[in-house]
Formats: C-alpha cells, structure tokens, sequence
C-alpha cells in the first residue's frame, strides 16, 4: 500500500521525547533521555512522518559519513503501520544515501522479523553466511 495525504516528511531530527516514545511504541528497545541526547545530534540524516503536526513515523542513518553507514530506527506507530509509511521512510534514506553516500561505502542494518521484507525492496540482502551481524548490548 502507497503512503499519501494526509502524511507528510519532515527532514529533521526527533526531539528526545518522540523519539523514545516512538521507539517503544514501534516495539523496538527503550533508549534513556541520556543516550539519545548524546546520539541523536550525531545523526546524518533524518526523517519524521507527520500526521498533521503529530510525529507517527521515523528513520536515521547514522555513520562515519565516508565510509560507513548504518540505518537505524525505522519506526511506525501501530495505529499507523500498513500504510505504506515504511516505504515513505526508506524511500527519503534512500534519497540522501543515492546522493550522499560515497560508491565504496558499506551501507547496513539490522532487520527485525519481518522488517526484512521492506528493506529487501530498496536492494539489502542478507549478508550470511559471508558475514554474520553481531552485537553487543549494554
């Protein structure tokens, strides 16, 4: 399903509020007050879905800005999942990493279940079994 009116972008980073609000509400992991202050000025990119002047929807990439980059944060409220706003979102990321982001770069995410299937579309493929994500939870 195609995103439309009444939806529309914003280009900015998410205060710390929505942020961490929308993050839960999305099903992603908690982020304290603390931590996004000190990431989110460090974004590269970022877009908001609004709904009227209600934040609904967001994206970041984050990075070296040369050589790596990463996507992070792709979150749709509940209420507004299925809608296409998944797309809406990438397809901006998309934007600024065809006009940004260096041929040689890496560019990566982490998929959560089937978030795999959206990102798939915009040209990510799994990397394994030459490469497995790993992380580190603090």
């Amino acid at each position: 399903m195609s995103a439309a009116a009444p939806y529309t972008t914003r280009l900015a980073i998410p205060a710390v509020a929505t942020y961490q609000q929308l993050r839960i509400a999305a099903g992603l992991s908690a982020k304290t007050a603390e931590a996004a202050a000190k990431g989110l000025p460090n974004s590269l990119f970022a877009v908001q879905v609004l709904l009227g002047d209600d934040v609904v929807g967001m994206g970041r990439i984050i990075g070296d800005g040369g050589c790596f980059y990463q996507v992070v944060d792709i979150a749709v409220l509940p209420a507004h999942q299925g809608k296409g706003l998944g797309k809406l979102i990438m397809r901006e990321i998309m934007r600024y990493i065809d006009s940004e982001v260096p041929p040689s770069a890496y560019v990566s995410l982490i998929a959560d279940g089937q978030a795999q299937d959206l990102y798939a579309q915009f040209g990510f493929r799994h990397t394994a079994p030459a490469s497995v994500g790993m992380a580190l939870k603090r």
